[in-house]
């Protein structure tokens, strides 16, 4: 574990109070529980299973169909690994969310290769929201085109939906880079009257590429407005934000929202200020897999909790 997670004397060994600061780690794995915006961990290997009737989701991110450098020049591979380990859980999950960076180019073939990787995972439904990688290239035609407007989604990719009583909320901060990835103020707007109209005690799932919280605003690992977005969530008494971008997993929490990145299924990046800038970062052939992964997500509604747990690929 790294240093930055705080011990203390609970059977797990996690600092449930003192989880604040943020952790990163590759090749590890941790459930962690958020109920009434209390943070609760556990050890991945323990009896974390969903209660039966619970929500039950996978969360993937930068599969980048279409890059071919030697971090890793058969991305198609890693992602068919990731559908594997999905289609391996022990329950299946009831749909799939992808965190954006579909493709490397935004070419159609890299499109039609990644929905063919996709057909063969137990859960048929997938909820997109589009990387830069995925929109620099034609604006995001191509993507709106092919995934927004399937799910119903409003300007340039944004939209939401309910599902046992949990809202979810996919917005789009990676069409416009300034530096830092940006939501803007017409879908800034929309947000707010759509989050009007959820109860507080609703759960509340956002997800989107790039970090809403600071991660490094050095390397662009941040969102210029996401302040004023994550102040209309404050209502709500349990949020989790599902993020990209990054290439490996960071939490943090703060009050009753817990923010959470994800390993790629393509490459990993360099620690935040461990290089001279983010890029995909070469590993040894038989550890590519420890540092890529999926993000399972299990919810239990009745009490208003999550549980988030990461596991690599190899």
């Amino acid at each position: 574990m790294p240093k930055l997670i705080k011990h203390d004397h609970n059977e797990d060994g996690i600092d449930r109070r003192g989880f604040l600061e943020c952790m990163a780690w590759a090749g590890t794995g941790v459930v962690w529980s958020l109920s009434s915006g209390v943070v609760s961990s556990q050890a991945f290997g323990q009896n974390a299973k969903a209660a039966k009737g619970d929500l039950h989701f996978v969360q993937i991110s930068d599969s980048h169909i279409g890059f071919n450098k030697p971090a890793n020049p058969n991305v198609v591979t890693t992602l068919q690994a990731a559908i594997e380990k999905i289609n391996g859980l022990d329950a299946p999950p009831e749909f799939i969310i992808h965190t954006g960076d579909l493709t490397h180019d935004s070419k159609p073939d890299q499109f039609d290769t990644l929905d063919q990787v996709l057909k063969s995972a137990s859960a048929k439904q997938v909820y997109f929201v589009p990387g830069e990688h995925d929109t620099s290239v034609d604006d995001g035609k191509l993507y709106l085109e092919r995934y927004a407007k399937a799910l119903g989604a409003k300007g340039n990719g944004w939209y939401s939906f309910n599902h046992k009583d949990v809202h979810f909320v996919g917005l789009n901060n990676s069409a416009v880079i300034e530096g830092m990835g940006k939501l803007g103020e017409e879908q800034l707007k929309w947000l707010e009257t759509d989050l009007k109209g959820q109860p507080a005690s609703r759960p509340v799932v956002v997800f989107a590429h790039i970090p809403l919280w600071s991660v490094y605003p050095e390397w662009g690992w941040a969102t210029k407005d996401s302040e004023q977005a994550l102040s209309y969530l404050k209502k709500f008494g349990s949020v989790t934000v599902l993020n990209g971008h990054i290439h490996q997993v960071m939490q943090k929490t703060e009050g009753s929202v817990m923010f959470h990145t994800a390993m790629s299924t393509a490459f990993p990046q360099p620690a935040p200020g461990t290089a001279k800038s983010p890029g995909p970062k070469k590993v040894d052939d038989d550890k590519l897999k420890t540092v890529l992964g999926i993000t399972d997500v299990k919810s239990v509604t009745k009490q208003h909790s999550l549980a988030v747990v990461d596991s690599t690929l190899g």
